[in-house]
């Protein structure tokens, strides 16, 4: 059974550097990237070169926020983030590093976290120092476009949303310090993932006995090359998500099934073999 083997493997590598990438957020209402096979469910996201140089593609991009924006900001952490803490808690996590810009581990407890795409609850400006929420910048795309308010769609990872109208007369909110353009504070597709975030997740798995790869199917190359490096490091690999991956090659131990149960069933199956007689139970969410 799948929670039978990632517990023998935990014992086996009891300290890790877990990967975590959209799969581990779907139960909290955020889509993901691709499907089983790793292809595209939807058309690919903004691309950050689009995004500076394109004044068109920033009005679709927060003209589209205005629907998707709320769905993440409102989601919870799901019980695969808080088996993560939990993990975490019982000592057997070096590091988390999560593709996801959604902030949702931390949510749930996780304390060793890089978010290496970033958060996208924070705006940066691209050409001085500003900073502020990105609730600040969704309130004053609403008073700036209130006819755009109106609109549903479909929600799309990321804060998205696949929604297509006439995004012509959309207003950007633009930097209010110095009119420069603003941003989500995450690593757009076709930008690169800042160096001293790689590093400090290299460094890591170093120290880790093994890597976890979660909900990932590491399609991109920033997750995709620690499993290479974890490769030339003999450090084993795991991995637990629906469909194939871009690392299948590489892994030791391929569990292709739902993540929360497997990972509630793995706490509890490490609970017993640690205290015979004491069960596990996860908590549920709490309402907040």
């Amino acid at each position: 059974m799948s929670h039978q083997a990632l517990s023998d493997f935990i014992q086996r590598h009891p300290r890790l550097l877990i990967l975590t990438g959209a799969g581990i957020s779907t139960d909290s209402g955020i889509p993901d990237y691709r499907d089983k096979n790793g292809d595209w469910k939807r058309k690919q996201p903004v691309q950050h070169p689009d995004f500076m140089r394109c004044e068109h593609t920033r009005k679709r991009y927060w003209g589209r926020s205005l629907v998707g924006w709320p769905v993440m900001r409102d989601a919870r952490p799901n019980q695969a983030h808080e088996a993560l803490a939990e993990l975490e808690t019982r000592g057997h996590v070096e590091l988390l590093v999560t593709q996801n810009v959604d902030g949702l581990h931390q949510s749930a407890g996780s304390q060793k976290v890089i978010d290496l795409h970033g958060r996208s609850d924070r705006v940066i400006c691209m050409s001085c120092d500003f900073g502020c929420s990105r609730d600040e910048v969704h309130q004053r795309s609403a008073e700036l476009n209130p006819a755009f308010t109106r609109f549903t769609a479909d929600t799309a990872p990321d804060g998205d949303a696949d929604l297509e109208v006439d995004f012509s007369g959309f207003q950007i909110p633009d930097c209010p310090q110095c009119g420069g353009i603003l941003k989500p504070d995450v690593v757009f597709f076709g930008d690169n993932v800042p160096k001293q975030r790689v590093l400090d997740a290299l460094d890591a798995l170093q120290r880790a006995d093994a890597l976890l790869v979660i909900g990932s199917s590491l399609m991109v190359y920033s997750g995709f090359r620690f499993c290479r490096r974890a490769n030339e490091w003999n450090k084993p690999i795991a991995a637990l998500t629906l469909g194939k991956t871009r690392a299948d090659e590489l892994l030791n131990l391929k569990l292709d099934a739902p993540i929360a149960p497997v990972l509630q069933a793995t706490l509890g199956q490490l609970d017993r073999l640690t205290s015979p007689a004491k069960g596990f139970t996860l908590n549920p969410l709490s309402p907040e």
